[in-house]
């Protein structure tokens, strides 16, 4: 089992920069494929990005290419969002997601853990 706990939310601008971080407590933080996913309100939940257990590869989503990084930090059990230039459209709930594939995935099945979700509004 693992538990996951995310922080870093909040309002921000459009233009503006926000860092989220996921503390992931339980098993082995680095036997985690870790995701980032977010759910606007009335849509679905999709997939920022992902980063591979040792850090070296990461995925991201069109939506997001270029302007998210998603990177971690196994000595600290902990993996970032860092967003910049965020949009209005960015808003939503974001989740980090742990799992045990062996490669990226890019869809909620493939992740078994959940953090409880942190709100990120972005104003125009």
């Amino acid at each position: 089992q693992a538990q996951l706990v995310e922080s870093g939310g909040g309002l921000v601008q459009a233009g503006g920069s926000l860092i989220l971080s996921c503390a992931v407590s339980g098993r082995t933080f680095s036997s985690y494929v870790m995701g980032w996913f977010r759910q606007a309100p009335g849509k679905e939940r999709e997939l920022v990005g992902g980063i591979s257990r040792s850090g070296v590869i990461t995925y991201y989503a069109d939506s997001v290419k270029g302007r998210c990084t998603i990177s971690r930090d196994n000595a600290k059990n902990t993996v970032y969002l860092q967003m910049n230039s965020l949009k209005p459209e960015d808003t939503a709930v974001y989740y980090c997601a742990a799992g045990t594939g062996r490669a990226v995935g890019r869809s909620s099945r493939e992740y078994s853990y959940w953090g409880q979700g942190t709100q990120v509004t972005v104003s125009s």
